[in-house]
């Protein structure tokens, strides 16, 4: 039985360009597919954590400008 962020994950893998790119250079590097996805869990957790923190919407939280900075 699958979780549900591993579901979150896969859909954020095929349509979250963020998400996506980071899966992508996992991978390329050598990475085995389930320590990419646990990669792409905690990144999609540590988002969606600030935003609950901060109050604010996926677009607002200017996902790309949070993820450079936390790369």
């Amino acid at each position: 039985m699958r979780s549900a962020l591993y579901m979150a994950v896969v859909s954020a893998i095929l349509c979250n360009p963020v998400i996506k790119e980071f899966y992508a250079r996992l991978r390329a590097s050598g990475k085995c597919f389930k320590v990419a996805m646990t990669a792409c869990e905690r990144k999609l957790l540590v988002i969606l954590n600030a935003m609950v923190r901060d109050g604010s919407a996926w677009n607002e939280i200017g996902v790309r400008e949070f993820h450079s900075a936390a790369s």
